[in-house]
C-alpha cells in the first residue's frame, strides 16, 4: 500500500489529536507506533517535519502584520496550479467569514503547498486548515467550526 505524508497526517489527527486519547510519551514512540501501523519511515519523518514547521511558523505568526481591508491576495502561478479555483475560493470564504486572518491564510497556503500532491482538493485543504488552526492559541471557536465543516463533509460522503 502506498501511503502518502497526508495519510500519515490524517492518521495522526484522527488517532492522537483529541482530548480523549492519552498522550504519547515522545515522538520516537509515536514514530514507532506509526511504523507498526504500516506507514513508511520516510513518510512519517516528512509528516513530523510538516507539523514541526506549523509549530515553528505559528510561533513566528504571533508577530502578526495585518493587511489593510482593501488589500487582495494575488496567487502566484505555481500556487494557482496547486490550489485550484475551488480551493482559492474556499480560502477567501474562510477569510471573509473571519475564520482565517491573513497570517493564518499564508500559513495554510504554505503547508498546503508542502504536501506531496500535485493538485490539492478542497477536502484535503479543509484538513490542512484544521491542522494549522490546532497549532494556534485561542482558536477554539474557529476550530470547532472547522471540525464541524470537515465532519459534515465526511458524513455526506458516507451516505
Amino acid at each position: 500500500m502506498k501511503e502518502t505524508m497526508f495519510d500519515v497526517l490524517l492518521y495522526l489527527f484522527e488517532n492522537y489529536f483529541d482530548d480523549e486519547t492519552p498522550g504519547v510519551a515522545d515522538s520516537d514512540s509515536l514514530r514507532t507506533e506509526l511504523h507498526a501501523a504500516g506507514f513508511a519511515r520516510a513518510q512519517i519523518n516528512r509528516a513530523f517535519d510538516w507539523l514541526d514547521t506549523i509549530a515553528r511558523d505559528s510561533q513566528l505568526g504571533e508577530r502578526r502584520v495585518t493587511m489593510k481591508q482593501s488589500s487582495i491576495r494575488v496567487y502566484h502561478p505555481v500556487e494557482q496550479k496547486r490550489l485550484d479555483v475551488v480551493c482559492r475560493g474556499f480560502l477567501a470564504y474562510l477569510e471573509n467569514s473571519g475564520i482565517l486572518d491573513d497570517t493564518d491564510r499564508e500559513l495554510v497556503i504554505d503547508r498546503a503547498l508542502a504536501l506531496d500532491v500535485d493538485v490539492l482538493d478542497v477536502e484535503r485543504l479543509k484538513w490542512v486548515v484544521l491542522m494549522v488552526m490546532l497549532n494556534r492559541p485561542g482558536q477554539e471557536q474557529r476550530i470547532t467550526w472547522m471540525e464541524h465543516l470537515v465532519s459534515a463533509e465526511t458524513t455526506q460522503r458516507l451516505h
